[in-house]
């Protein structure tokens, strides 16, 4: 499976995973989180590959349309960014500023959080 896409469906899962049902979601954490194969999934949960197969495909769909609604995860990624571009303006402007730089930081953090 391709890295980026993991890497996008499982930054969904952690905004959306509250929306999502319990077998959704353990589905999705093994899968993606926790790297387990179709055939590991489904020994676990006693259920075809299939089946595994069809739950994961029909839940990444839902988390895409969720972003697509919105765009939890498109606005922290814009917030990153931002805040990163403020950061390195800051430390190149006003270097001795040590309160700037902390409330930046501060920002950063809260962001992450």
């Amino acid at each position: 499976m391709e890295v980026a896409k993991t890497t996008r469906l499982n930054a969904l899962f952690d905004f959306y995973q509250p929306l999502l049902t319990k077998k959704q979601n353990d589905y999705l954490e093994l899968y993606y989180a926790d790297d387990l194969s179709l055939g590991e999934v489904a020994d676990e949960f006693q259920v075809s590959r299939q089946a595994v197969y069809d739950n994961l495909k029909r839940s990444t769909q839902l988390l895409e349309n969720y972003e697509a609604k919105l765009h939890l995860y498109a606005d922290f990624q814009k917030r990153q960014a931002a805040a990163e571009n403020m950061q390195s303006y800051i430390a190149e402007n006003y270097p001795a500023d040590a309160d700037l730089q902390a409330l930046a930081n501060q920002l950063v953090t809260l962001e992450e959080e």
